[in-house]
């Protein structure tokens, strides 16, 4: 029989999951950044520097940027470890690593870009000082597959953060709910020309595991001393573990 995955809302073969994650950011890589300010405000500049800061970065350090996508966070770690550092940026997409790898280099910043899949990381073990993940854990076909690998790449004592969309705080589920299924579609199909794509988005929010799950995954993974922090009343959650 064949195993089922999630794909928002609906069902899939866990083998074209992918599939249809990279169709979804192959439609909007080209307004990407712009409905990212748009559909949160801004904010996300804030809950990303909010995850640098929880990361520790220091000069000299290696870091690994997994789902980088539009390369913010890359971008924000590289500031902090260069020069004598080096970031390396990952996304299974081509366009949107391309993205990314455009606007680090813009920058005049050096950071190797490799098109790979997260379960599947083409590094040695023990190499990287930092691993992050920002708002890509939750559309990767098999999570704790992904995690065991980011756990993997670091040294002991190295920090694996995740910033993603997480369980929003209940009296505000009313309203967050409204925005979501309503506003985002509406945002999307008028900037992005793609409403499907942004209803994929806030389904994916849904089914995704919430704080207290993704905390203990995280300590399934290998990690130790695993801290949640909530922002902006728990629409987005950056988990913090050490590997052992």
């Amino acid at each position: 029989m064949t195993k089922k995955t999630d794909f928002g809302f609906d069902e899939v073969p866990e083998d074209e999951k992918a599939r249809r994650v990279a169709g979804v950011f192959d439609r909007v890589a080209d307004r990407y950044d712009l409905m990212n300010d748009l559909m949160s405000l801004g904010m996300h500049r804030a809950w990303k520097a909010f995850a640098v800061g929880v990361a520790r970065p220091h000069p000299g350090e290696r870091v690994l940027d997994v789902a980088s996508g539009s390369g913010d966070l890359a971008r924000a770690f590289a500031r902090r470890v260069m020069p004598g550092g080096e970031v390396w940026l990952t996304d299974v997409n081509r366009n949107m690593l391309s993205r990314g790898r455009d606007r680090i280099l813009d920058r005049g910043l050096l950071a190797p870009a490799v098109q790979c899949d997260a379960e599947r990381l083409p590094f040695p073990d023990r190499y990287f000082d930092c691993v992050s993940v920002g708002f890509g854990l939750r559309n990767m076909t098999h999570k704790e597959a992904a995690l065991a690998e980011m756990t993997r790449v670091l040294k002991p004592g190295g920090r694996l953060v995740v910033l993603e969309f997480s369980k929003v705080w209940r009296p505000l589920e009313r309203a967050y709910d409204l925005y979501s299924f309503k506003v985002l579609p509406w945002l999307g199909e008028r900037v992005a020309g793609d409403a499907a794509a942004y209803r994929y988005l806030a389904e994916s929010i849904r089914v995704h595991p919430d704080q207290a799950t993704l905390a203990a995954m995280l300590e399934r993974a290998g990690l130790a001393r695993v801290e949640v922090f909530n922002l902006s009343a728990g629409v987005v959650a950056v988990h913090r573990g050490f590997r052992i």
